[in-house]
């Protein structure tokens, strides 16, 4: 069993993906965003790839816990994965997922530019393993 980690946004989808054994998450790809229809099929090609058979998504919370206008759209797209996949989807909170991820890169030393352009799925990858860390 493997399950998709996806931190949603407005211009890119960050990608994690999970071990066979489900302890690990490791960072994939960054989706850039352009239509549904597109964002559906990059995702199909990595559920095909890794043999999905679950999503986790990124729920963005306020810091005091509250949701904001744009759970809504989470929600809408988790309609969509369910429709066009038929698999199960759940969420995570994400707060400070993106601070985690930047930590991390700050601490690796990457530079700005490069921190860039793997911010977003090492998010994923930060949401990915809270899931995975709480359901074991």
């Amino acid at each position: 069993m493997r399950i998709l980690g996806l931190d949603v946004g407005e211009k890119t989808i960050g990608v994690a993906v999970s071990d066979l054994m489900g302890w690990t998450a490791q960072p994939v790809q960054v989706v850039r965003r352009k239509s549904l229809t597109e964002d559906l099929a990059a995702l199909r090609l990595l559920v095909e790839e890794y043999a999905v058979d679950r999503f986790v998504l990124g729920l963005p919370r306020r810091t005091d816990g509250s949701y904001g206008p744009e759970v809504e759209k989470i929600y809408l797209f988790a309609a969509e994965l369910e429709r066009e996949f038929g698999l199960p989807v759940e969420y995570w909170d994400e707060r400070f997922s993106t601070v985690a991820a930047q930590r991390i890169l700050l601490e690796g030393d990457v530079s700005r530019a490069k921190r860039r352009k793997v911010i977003d799925k090492l998010a994923a990858a930060v949401i990915l393993q809270a899931y995975l860390d709480r359901k074991r």
